[in-house]
């Protein structure tokens, strides 16, 4: 199982088991409990790996002060054999409730001293809330064992930085959030979100050897991690990055330092503070020597998505460093606040990256002054207009706000990416094709028609600092307009032609081809097939041969990239080599969108990250693997998991079967298509019975199918009766229906037969593959269907073009005089009509006067 479906199988199960709780409170549980599970699996696995056998292990008690302090100077805290998350499990029907109070409580005193900021009541949310998990001790153990069967599974051992764990715990909290609104919402970032800026932050601080980030309203510190990461692939080692987290409420607060701590971040490169961020800034000083010790923090990064115009209290802050220069956020509004205290903490080669909502943009007064005086300073970078509906319990605009302490440029890059999303259940989500199309426009300061523009400080101060982002970046879909002259005499206006310029450069002939020109500024359509017309030009034909000549050995790279190097490449770093690969390939092609491309890229780059995952963590040989199939069915009113068959750990069955057994696939398949077409036989064998043949009982009560005991019944009636044309024609049918019921039944007893022999020869196979053969079918999962879907980019672009041009055709095939003819036909039609009626006298003087409307009398 990937940790993808170990995702899914919790959340599940979490559902089911969240019934009586808020998914808020939930969370905090369910979080709790894994965070416990990591630290007692490290802890195990370090023993481990210092000649501890599983005859030792137990001997490791609270009463070795020796043991005690050896594993907190490594790991920076203790936790005895007898409270293991793994002892929780050995000892089965005899755990109890209190085994989980009596282990946090030991965890408690068992922090060394010098991790106290990281794990010091870190499971305060978890001990306290246990007594929601039940009226009495015995409900509380029957939901608490509920919960450890549900985690137990999850393993600690990825190899890759976004481990497993960490996937879990993110997945977790991204589901709780989505399903639970602005409650559960207001702690979590999404995920594509935080990639967009952690990306642009990554490139800002490439080549630097040591980086600290801070997030100053870090929630569960999905930001901070995700800037971490995406950091460390410029970085030949990621211990040299220190994370420095501020979060006001307690609960999320101790997400946070979990999240960080399962990341495998170092805990000495953590350092976390549970305080208001505007009423307390963040000195960093040692608590025994604060006098001599005091330091203001300055950082090489600084990330938030603060509370969005959260009300503040702006009294006596006019001489707070942070705002001095700047002036002091309105009080029912302090987006501003949030920023300039971001921005007073990063070092002059910093960057900071901020969400706020699109107000900060316009809006007057105070924030007016603060905005100008930022703009004047040179600290505004760039300003990226987000999708609406993007955060969890809130529809409103949001933009990214991007700022730099020192800046060589004085110009602002404005970026509308407000139409770049795929809709997701009720929000809206970043594709990653969006992610860096943006990036990539930030990292290059670049204008690009409806999406970006750089501006200059001259043009802002004219728009009185206004930074709405309508104002210089028009996205909006040109209005349609429509020719006079054409509308009225037929014909395409050349005007409307040359829109699609950017075509006719790329198949300089092509338009000639297509239309006929008479000298007028108006052309017609040379043939009524347009694509067939398009598709078969020598410019496009030529087009497509450059496109294919340059993903030509694409196929031979990836292999080498992907199947020669799988147990050693960076994971990480790979997709990004890839992309830029495609985007060097597709240089001198033009029409082709690149981002088009990184998205088809993406779309497989998932499943082939976890397959690489799993090899890296697991070995070559987990490719010959397969797992238990397991379903959930009802038994006695209970759900209960069982075993049907079995999939591939790596390969899938299906692909197995197609590739090494196709003959007994290919039998399967037709008969399973067979069988797909009976119903449809069905169905004409009903349209065709008469009105009196379906008043038979033959047919169910809604006359929908047959029922085979009647049938059967009604053709031994038959045989007994006169032998007419129309009785001979029915028994017909009723022998037809007989013979498609038992050919069906035979098919469905094939098919079970077919599959199970089926399943037990790919199970066999997979299992006995040779790594050649391991390799051709990787190449088949991983390789061919990215290359299938980089050949059709050309096909997607010929159909636009044809889309575009039969638009076209259509608008202006029908002109308004033969609208207008047809119309008057249509009216001397109706009025030939009116004549055939008849009523009383009132009718007729009505339909008369109707009649002289029509024919304009």
């Amino acid at each position: 199982m990937n940790k993808q479906q170990l995702a899914n199988r919790i959340w599940e199960s979490a559902n089911k088991m969240r019934s009586k709780i808020e998914a808020n409170e939930y969370k905090d549980y369910i979080l709790g409990f894994i965070f416990y599970k990591y630290l007692s699996d490290k802890e195990v696995k370090f023993l481990i790996e210092n000649d501890y056998t599983d005859e030792l292990l137990p001997t490791v008690t609270e009463d070795d002060d020796e043991t005690v302090r050896w594993v907190q100077q490594n790991l920076g805290y203790f936790i005895s054999y007898n409270n293991l998350f793994s002892t929780w499990i050995s000892i089965g029907r005899d755990f109890d409730v209190s085994n989980v109070t009596d282990a946090l409580s030991a965890f408690n005193r068992n922090i060394s001293s010098s991790h106290k900021k990281v794990f010091e009541k870190i499971f305060q949310t978890l001990e306290t809330g246990l007594s929601k998990l039940g009226d009495s001790s015995g409900a509380r153990t029957k939901a608490i064992s509920g919960l450890l069967q549900l985690i137990k599974d999850i393993p600690m051992d990825g190899k890759q930085d976004y481990d497993v764990l960490g996937f879990i715990y993110e997945y977790l909290i991204e589901k709780f959030a989505a399903n639970a609104g602005k409650k559960a919402g207001e702690f979590y970032t999404p995920h594509e979100v935080s990639l967009l800026m952690s990306e642009i932050v990554a490139n800002h601080l490439k080549g630097k050897n040591e980086i600290e980030i801070y997030d100053s309203t870090s929630g569960s510190g999905s930001l901070l991690i995700n800037i971490g990461k995406s950091v460390s692939k410029y970085m030949p080692n990621s211990d040299n990055i220190k994370y420095y987290a501020q979060e006001l409420k307690e609960n999320t607060y101790n997400l946070t330092r979990m999240n960080l701590v399962m990341r495998g971040i170092n805990p000495s490169n953590i350092t976390t503070r549970c305080a208001d961020t505007l009423e307390e800034d963040w000195p960093f000083f040692d608590e025994n020597d604060p006098v001599n010790t005091y330091e203001t923090l300055y950082v090489d990064a600084v990330v938030s998505n603060p509370p969005y115009s959260q009300a503040w209290d702006p009294s006596n802050k006019e001489s707070d460093a942070r705002y001095s220069r700047f002036g002091l956020a309105p009080k029912g509004k302090a987006d501003y606040a949030f920023l300039l205290h971001d921005l007073f903490h990063i070092k002059p080669d910093g960057i900071m990256t901020i969400v706020l909502p699109h107000g900060v943009l316009f809006r007057g007064g105070e924030e007016g002054e603060i905005r100008k005086n930022l703009i004047e300073n040179n600290h505004i970078d760039a300003i990226i207009g987000l999708p609406a509906n993007i955060f969890f319990g809130t529809g409103i605009p949001t933009i990214i706000m991007v700022l730099k302490q020192k800046r060589e440029n004085t110009d602002v890059l404005i970026i509308d990416a407000s139409k770049g999303f795929i809709k997701e259940g009720k929000n809206n989500k970043l594709r990653a094709s969006d992610i860096k199309r943006i990036s990539d426009a930030v990292a290059a300061r670049a204008d690009y028609p409806k999406f970006s523009r750089v501006v200059t400080q001259d043009e802002i101060r004219k728009n009185h600092y206004n930074l709405n982002i309508p104002r210089y970046v028009d996205s909006s879909e040109s209005a349609e307009s429509w020719d006079i002259y054409a509308s009225m005499f037929g014909g395409i206006p050349k005007s409307e032609i040359d829109e699609l310029c950017e075509y006719w450069k790329a198949f300089p002939n092509l338009k000639q081809t297509l239309f006929n020109d008479n000298g007028t500024p108006y052309v017609t359509l040379a043939a009524n097939d347009i694509k067939s017309q398009i598709k078969n030009h020598a410019d496009v034909i030529e087009f497509e041969k450059a496109f294919g000549d340059t993903f030509a050995n694409f196929s031979d790279f990836l292999k080498d990239e992907l199947l020669s190097k799988m147990t050693t490449l960076a994971i990480t770093k790979t997709e990004d080599d890839l992309s830029e690969n495609i985007f060097d390939r597709l240089k001198n092609i033009p029409l082709i969108d690149r981002y088009e491309a990184y998205q088809i890229l993406d779309d497989n780059w998932s499943g082939i990250s976890v397959d690489l995952e799993i090899i890296q963590t697991e070995g070559f040989e987990a490719a010959k693997k397969v797992d238990p199939k397991l379903i959930i069915k009802k038994k006695n009113g209970k759900d209960e998991e069982i075993q049907d068959g079995w999939t591939g750990h790596v390969i899938p069955f299906e692909l197995v079967g197609e590739t090494l057994l196709s003959d007994d696939y290919a039998a399967l398949a037709a008969d399973e298509n067979r069988l797909s077409e009976i119903p449809s036989e069905y169905e004409d064998l009903l349209e065709s019975l008469t009105e009196e043949e379906k008043e038979s009982d033959i047919l169910n009560e809604s006359g929908d199918s047959f029922v085979a005991k009647e049938v059967t019944k009604k053709l031994k009636a038959l045989k007994n009766e006169e032998k007419t044309t129309e009785t001979a024609k029915f028994i017909e049918k009723l022998k037809t229906y007989e013979k498609l019921a038992k050919e069906e039944k035979e098919l469905k007893s094939s098919i079970k037969k077919k599959s199970a022999e089926l399943q037990k020869k790919i199970k066999i196979t997979i299992e006995n593959l040779s790594d050649e053969q391991v390799y051709m079918l990787l190449e088949k999962k991983w390789i061919e269907p990215l290359i299938e879907g980089l050949k059709g980019l050309p096909d997607t672009l010929v159909d636009t073009l044809v889309s575009k041009i039969s638009a076209l055709q259509t608008k202006y095939d029908t002109t308004l005089d033969e609208i207008e003819a047809q119309i008057k036909e249509t009216e001397s039609t109706l009025a030939e009509m009116i004549d055939e009626l008849v009523g009383n006298e009132f009718d007729m003087k009505g339909l008369s006067e109707f009649k002289s409307l029509l024919l304009g009398e």
